[in-house]
């Protein structure tokens, strides 16, 4: 069988990227898949006859160096996408909308507050933007790269003055909570605001850890913290990505699931020469590139027969347990959201956050929220192809759905959160009910296991603070190595995190071409 440059384990975005870039220089690259189809979490899904989304259903902060070198409009991308509002919900009918550097329809107070808000936390973004796509130097480091990549770091934050530098420091880990009720008093502009802080973690309004940088993290790049969803819809991008690394000479094989990898060697000098599919089949290589989860990387594939034990204590306390769940309904019509023209925005269903933080409280204990906290879009609006004719499809991220539920999945407990989730929803659109052709509730634990993602985890381990920057996954594996040579880290487990951002991919491929 032939022999490849590097063999990259998962097709979704990360994956891709690397692939792409790793084509490029000149590498014969091999990427393997066990789905059919390229872009795990944003790949297009068939949930009805007809009807189409994907787990993520909006594009918010993927990197525009990654869009511009990969030349993804050359292959499919829409360039230009219309950026979407993000609407809170009022179940009066009055709807918080947030649009860019502007907020309609709250007092004049929190008008100007959120001017001032949005201003500081640009800055801090700004200054944290570089970082994303670089390689975070390991502690006691000391090359003049490695160096110079703090120090870029520290100049930018010094660069924002004494003021702006010290509010940095002060916010960085604060709760959501504390920073919304600092700035505004409409209780739905802070549920709104507060949401892209906290989606896809194990993190709530109260809780001390690293919201506001999730925050800060999503409003970084071009974007500034604004939604897309391009023509063709999320998976698009995935497409786009598949081509360019398949122009490059990379080599995509579908539904080619990897059993392990093979790390030959003793204790004294291991070595990743390639990887055994689940068929039997052995495929060898200078260097394998996991694009998958750190926990199922290690765990599964590589086996803790070749680690330390501390470092394999590391990976299994690393916190993967996913918290959002997806429901996708199939409908005949377009749904009517009272007090909206047209439901073409991002819709937050959280009217406080106190709502948030009662519907982390039951998932905390492995229960399932009373009243569940949402976002929808309806992408058939973006792009009709999704669905049939004069039909559409909602798509919707249920926060603080536990990945393992206190008395266990069953179909009797996944109908009655999907259940609660079309009842919250009916609240805003009360004829949605009768316009349901076909539902579908997909678990953390589905996601999991159709997508093979370790607890369901939209960011493939906890962004937290102990889990975030150079010690992303952890040490001995943060900066896109292993502690086996040969074996190389691309995914969201890696820095910076999750998201549609292609971050991790692109540092990864710069780390293994240096």
């Amino acid at each position: 069988m032939a022999r490849y440059d590097s063999i990259i384990i998962g097709a979704g975005h990360n994956g891709l990227v690397c692939a792409a870039y790793l084509a490029q220089s000149g590498q014969r690259v091999l990427v393997l898949e066990a789905s059919d189809r390229p872009g795990g979490l944003a790949s297009s899904r068939e949930f009805h006859p007809g009807f189409h989304t994907s787990i993520a259903h909006s594009l918010g902060h993927f990197s525009a160096t990654v869009a511009r070198e990969l030349r993804l409009g050359e292959h499919g991308l829409d360039s230009t996408p219309a950026e979407i509002a993000t609407v809170g919900l009022g179940t009066d009918g009055r709807h918080v909308v947030v649009r860019g550097d502007t907020v309609e329809n709250v007092g004049a107070e929190d008008a100007a507050a959120f001017r001032r808000y949005r201003e500081l936390m640009q800055t801090f973004a700004a200054a944290l933007a570089p970082s994303w796509e670089k390689t975070m130097p390991r502690i006691g480091s000391n090359s003049f790269r490695e160096l110079a990549t703090f120090a870029s770091l520290g100049l930018r934050l010094r660069r924002m003055g004494k003021k702006d530098m010290r509010e940095f420091m002060r916010i960085a880990t604060l709760p959501t909570r504390d920073i919304m009720d600092e700035f505004f008093d409409d209780p739905l502009l802070k549920a709104t605001l507060s949401w892209d802080g906290l989606i896809g973690s194990k993190m709530a309004p109260l809780s001390p850890n690293s919201a506001v940088l999730a925050l800060l993290y999503r409003m970084s790049g071009e974007s500034q913290g604004m939604h897309t969803i391009p023509a063709g819809g999320v998976s698009a991008l995935t497409n786009a990505l598949a081509a360019s690394a398949e122009s490059a000479g990379a080599e995509i094989r579908l539904q080619a699931p990897v059993e392990c990898v093979i790390v030959t060697g003793s204790e004294a000098g291991l070595l990743a020469t390639g990887i055994r599919l689940a068929d039997g089949d052995e495929v060898h290589a200078d260097r394998v590139i996991s694009a998958t989860d750190p926990k199922r990387t290690f765990v599964d594939l590589v086996g803790v027969e070749h680690l330390d034990i501390g470092f394999t204590n590391r990976i299994r306390r690393l916190r993967c347990d996913g918290y959002v769940a997806k429901l996708h309904l199939a409908l005949d019509g377009l749904p009517a959201f009272a007090g909206l023209d047209q439901p073409d925005s991002r819709m937050i269903i959280a009217p406080d956050m106190d709502a948030i933080e009662f519907a982390f409280d039951h998932a905390k204990y492995g229960g399932c929220p009373s009243a569940p906290v949402l976002e929808c879009v309806v992408p058939t609006l973006h792009d009709p192809a999704h669905a049939p004719g004069g039909q559409h499809v909602l798509s919707a991220h249920v926060m603080y759905v536990p990945y393992e539920l206190k008395d266990g999945w069953t179909d009797e407990a996944r109908q009655r959160m999907c259940d609660a989730s079309i009842d919250t929803i009916a609240r805003y659109a009360p004829a949605i009910r009768d316009q349901i052709i076909a539902s579908e509730f997909l678990t953390p634990a589905d996601l999991e296991r159709e997508y093979r993602v370790t607890g369901g985890h939209w960011h493939h381990t906890e962004f937290a603070a102990d889990q975030l920057l150079m010690m992303r996954p952890t040490y001995e594996a943060a900066q896109y190595r292993t502690p086996i040579p040969g074996l190389f880290l691309c995914s969201a487990g890696c820095h910076p995190a999750g998201d549609i951002v292609g971050a991790a991919g692109l540092n990864a491929a710069r780390e293994i071409l240096r």
